[in-house]
């Protein structure tokens, strides 16, 4: 009888960032204790939990937003591309560049269209005015958000409605090419519309970037996400397969909070 050969198992995919116990403090107060999760790379991983459970913590850790704040300290490791971040020598600059960041509340700078994607260009070189136009564009483009505005680009950004000033934040995240793109509840202040738009938007982002999203929106985390990490009292409960941990989760406080039971 001839033998049947299993299949091979499929290659696990590249962690493009890992924290390894990592430890956040707020002077005396623990945020998040001894967490270790990795990234995968090109892949939206959703972090879920009740508020103050440390999943924003945790995603601040990531490129040290959480430096800003008095009293922040650090254990552990974040390796990104095998390098600890939390390592005094390392560039923040650098590093939130290559590690990009858009926030809870959409927060455009006073500024034209334009010179709100163009900022961060500035900053880091002054390129000529033919690739400064065509970032600007190829970012706006990304963030789904060029056709509305091509014609307004030196109008304020400030006279967006709310779902557009949030994707001018995001093209403005893109324009410095990120490696990785944190997202803060990025739609929960928006209409169910903007919302909608701002999720097509990271399922199309996740074929050039990372992605890490918070969200309280369990609907949410189980549309745009592949993996999902279910955080609680600054722990990390569980992580796997977004399906998974709806479904059929392992641990019996992950399948109280999916179902809603408690949150």
């Amino acid at each position: 009888m001839m033998q049947l050969t299993p299949a091979p198992l499929p290659n696990p995919p590249k962690l493009k960032v890992e924290a390894k116990g990592l430890s956040v403090r707020y002077g005396d107060k623990v945020a998040i204790k001894s967490v270790s999760i990795g990234l995968p790379e090109r892949q939206v991983t959703a972090l879920i939990g009740p508020s103050g459970c440390g999943k924003s913590t945790f995603l601040r850790s990531l490129n040290r937003m959480n430096d800003l704040i008095l009293g922040a300290s650090y254990e552990g490791e974040i390796l990104f591309e095998g390098q600890n971040v939390l390592d005094r020598a390392v560039d923040v600059v650098d590093l939130r560049r290559r590690v990009g960041m858009v926030f809870q509340k959409s927060n455009p700078f006073p500024k034209t269209i334009y010179e709100n994607v163009a900022y961060g260009l500035r900053l880091a070189d002054v390129p000529p005015k033919a690739e400064l136009d065509a970032r600007v564009e190829k970012s706006l483009q990304q963030a789904a958000l060029w056709d509305e505005v091509k014609d307004r680009l030196g109008e304020s950004a400030l006279a967006l409605s709310g779902g557009q000033q949030q994707r001018l934040c995001i093209a403005r995240a893109l324009a410095v090419e990120p490696e990785v793109v944190l997202m803060d509840e990025p739609a929960s202040a928006l209409d169910p519309i903007a919302t909608a738009k701002i999720e097509e938007l990271i399922h199309e982002l996740k074929a050039l970037y990372t992605i890490a999203i918070v969200t309280h929106n369990m609907q949410q985390a189980a549309r745009v996400s592949d993996v999902t990490a279910f955080f609680y009292m600054g722990e990390l409960i569980e992580v796997g397969p977004t399906a998974h941990m709806f479904t059929n989760p392992r641990e019996k406080r992950t399948e109280d909070y999916v179902t809603g039971k408690f949150g």
